[in-house]
């Protein structure tokens, strides 16, 4: 399991955008220089962000992209989603069958049941985390981050 480059730097660049406190917003070459990224990535990503509704963009001289809503309305799981996707999605069986057509542990899967266990735990964090809070400094997400697991560990506990 690994975090895509598409979602690492695509979350890199709400950040930055989020954290700007230039009433025009960021130009495409101001995120590139900032990032350490190309122009052309960064237009790649920046077109996805605006395409899922969370940055908006303004044309001329004195564009650049903003927040299309608020930091506290932009959960960090839906947008994760907009630039790749979850861990395991139900269709992934479909397509890792090996050279079967149909997956030969199709009726008793115990790796499907991890993957949905490990999907649904990430999506408990991930739909709790918002920008705004991302924009805090790392001892705070942290610090967030271990009460979202803790209370995860207490829930299936107690399920």
């Amino acid at each position: 399991m690994k975090i895509s480059a598409q979602e690492e730097y695509g979350l890199r660049c709400l950040l930055r955008i989020g954290s700007s406190e230039a009433p025009e917003g960021l130009t495409i070459p101001d995120i590139s220089r900032l990032e350490a990224l190309s122009s052309a990535n960064v237009a790649k990503l920046l077109r996805i962000l605006r395409l899922g509704g969370f940055i908006e963009s303004a044309r001329g001289r004195s564009g650049g992209y903003k927040l299309a809503k608020p930091a506290d309305q932009i959960v960090i799981g839906e947008v994760l989603a907009v630039l790749g996707g979850r861990i395991y999605n139900p269709s992934f069986c479909d397509s890792h069958s090996g050279m079967n057509t149909v997956c030969g542990h199709i009726i008793d899967c115990s790796m499907r049941s991890l993957w949905r266990a490990v999907q649904n735990a990430v999506d408990v964090v991930l739909s709790k985390m918002t920008l705004k809070d991302m924009l805090s400094n790392e001892k705070i997400v942290n610090d967030l981050v271990t009460t979202l697991n803790a209370s995860l560990l207490e829930n299936q506990a107690v399920g």
